[in-house]
């Protein structure tokens, strides 16, 4: 008797294969057998009228401290996500000394916009070096399996310490010290090395982020490092200012060690190569022998502004800053006042202190009506112009900064406006479509469990489904492709290849989906993290099962308290099984 048996669901493998319906068992952790299964299990789910996938692979996300005191690991895990990388864009917690953990707290919340005060409360820090910080990670069960790089932010700050200043030059010595802690931290399991070399990045004093300004021969000898050890990925988020090569230096370190280089590859105002030069880039290097993959995000990557989110559009008006200390229903009555409304609108922005580099990006935040839109249930990712916020109040006869307040003011100040701000240059994702059919790129980009205050984007491998598969009428893609580039294509980027194919031997991680009926809820602000500290989060209808490890972790959305998941440590085979040979 098998341990569990899903029957008569339509399968996707991962592998990319045309679905067929059959039955899939599991027993233990692994699965047993696909196709026609005779034998009864000890649980038995009927799929008759559901696909049933692998469970998903979100190789960029950010929970290096939310995983250290939630086993929930929402909301990815509410969107069929089994396993996450994290440790993404040179941020994250180790090494740390114990004069650092507020600095590298103030280095998370400004890049990934995850409050501080949530961090200081909900992390031990009981440990300093980094495989003392998979240790800590091994001691909680989860609903997902996590994995994560070394953070240079993190490497940097532990050796060069008070000189760790933007534009810090390291000394020979210094880049010995630090290749040495990416190789023991490599060889203790973590999946990789992250950097991050972009303005936008910045701590939360402002300033930027160690690696921004790092030679490619400090780069390259830190990837040196993980070739010693023979496995690791090297992930990137960067500018691609032309000056800068990166290219040309993944592509040779790439070359030397064998390992896979990757970046984050977006239509973006911060880079300066277009992101089909960058596209063209990849392509080039990789004919030469490289193994460079650029990640791509689904949708526009957007700021869903709110009152009480980390963004909005009156954020500089004299009048928001009267009262952006207080309560939220002190500022509420105050919102709500005529008056009050009446002044902030009159009133001019305030962009004194804010850095000129950031400057059109703010000044977008505050005027861009024509690039903002309306958030409502059933909202669509991919909106029109003429659903703009522009549109719209030229609709109703009014100006775009009163229509765009009337938006927050919905739903007792509790309404949304959405900013594609990165990826939406078209005014459409059409670009997106050929890349989902790429070898160099993978789908990617979620930033789970970051960005709390202003992105919500963790849904993606839900609005793949819903979205690309199933509703856009500008051009779906196979559900057989989504479903591979979701599982397959990124466990294997980072050697994960035990897990996102549907076979015996392979890991049980597998989702139950009502594909028909399957939907994005509205997105909420929640203060649920330690310290009252706010996040975006969204969940969805149509999560049948989600299946971690061959343990039931979510049923119709729900948490069912089992927590098969744990801590990934380097590369994983598959377990071949006698009935798989």
């Amino acid at each position: 008797m098998h341990d569990l048996v899903i029957r008569g669901g339509t399968i996707v493998d991962g592998l990319g294969g045309e679905p067929f319906t059959g039955d899939i068992a599991i027993d233990g952790d692994l699965i047993s057998q696909v196709g026609t299964v005779e034998g009864e299990g000890r649980e038995e789910i009927d799929a008759t009228g559901r696909i049933v996938t692998p469970g998903f692979v979100d190789v960029h996300t950010h929970y290096d401290g939310q995983a250290t005191w939630d086993q929930e690991m929402a909301p990815s895990s509410w969107h069929g996500v089994t396993t996450v990388v994290m440790g993404n864009c040179g941020v994250g917690f180790a090494p740390a000394r114990k004069d650092q953990h507020e600095w590298l707290i103030g280095l998370m919340e400004g890049v990934e916009d995850i409050p501080g005060t949530a961090l200081a409360e909900g992390m031990k820090w009981n440990w300093e070096s980094f495989p003392e910080y998979l240790d800590a990670l091994e001691e909680l069960p989860r609903t997902v399996d996590v994995a994560t790089h070394v953070p240079h932010g993190a490497v940097r700050a532990y050796v060069l310490g008070d000189r760790e200043k933007p534009g810090a030059v390291p000394t020979d010595e210094d880049i010995e010290k630090m290749s040495a802690i990416v190789e023991d931290g490599v060889r203790a399991g973590a999946l990789g090395f992250s950097t991050s070399r972009t303005i936008l990045h910045r701590d939360v004093e402002g300033e930027l982020v160690p690696g921004t300004t790092a030679t490619k021969e400090e780069l390259i000898a830190i990837g040196r490092a993980m070739g010693r050890v023979g496995y690791g990925v090297f992930e990137m988020a960067s500018d691609m200012k032309k000056d800068w090569d990166e290219f040309g230096w993944m592509g040779d370190l790439s070359r030397e060690t064998g390992l896979p280089c990757t970046f984050a590859a977006l239509q973006s105002i911060a880079k300066e190569m277009t992101l089909d030069e960058q596209i063209a880039a990849t392509a080039e290097e990789n004919a030469k022998g490289a193994n460079i993959v650029a990640q791509i995000a689904l949708r526009g990557n957007g700021i869903v502004m709110a009152w009480q989110g980390t963004v909005h559009p009156f954020l500089f008006k004299p009048a928001w800053r009267e009262i952006a200390e207080l309560p939220w229903d002190e500022k509420l009555a105050k919102l709500k006042d005529e008056d009050f409304k009446a002044r902030m609108i009159a009133e001019e922005s305030d962009y004194s202190e804010v850095n000129p580099d950031l400057l059109p990006l703010i000044m977008v935040v505050t005027q861009g009506w024509a690039a903002q839109y309306e958030m409502m249930d059933g909202f669509n990712y991919e909106p029109t112009a003429e659903e703009s916020v522009a549109a719209r109040a030229e609709a109703a006869g009014k100006p775009g900064d009163e229509y765009a307040y009337e938006l927050l003011m919905r739903d007792e100040g509790r309404g949304f406006i959405y900013f594609p701000i990165l990826n939406y240059a078209d005014g459409n994702l059409d670009f997106l479509h050929p890349l989902q059919h790429r070898d160099d790129t993978v789908n990617s980009l979620s930033d789970g469990g970051a960005h709390c205050g202003t992105i919500c984007d963790a849904a993606s491998p839900t609005f793949m489904l819903e979205h690309w598969v199933r509703d856009r009428k500008r051009g779906t893609i196979a559900l057989e492709n989504a479903i591979k580039r979701q599982c397959h294509d990124t466990a294997r980027l980072y050697g994960l290849n035990d897990r996102g194919v549907l076979a015996p031997g392979y890991l049980a991680d597998v989702n139950v989906i009502d594909l028909e009926n399957l939907k994005l809820d509205k997105p909420w602000l929640a203060f649920d993290l330690p310290a009252g500290g706010k996040r975006l989060l969204q969940k969805a209808t149509g999560y049948d099962y989600t299946i971690k490890s061959g343990k039931v972790t979510f049923k119709q959305g729900e948490m069912t308290g089992a927590v098969p998941g744990g801590l990934i440590r380097g590369p994983q085979q598959v377990e071949m099984l006698e009935a798989a040979e």
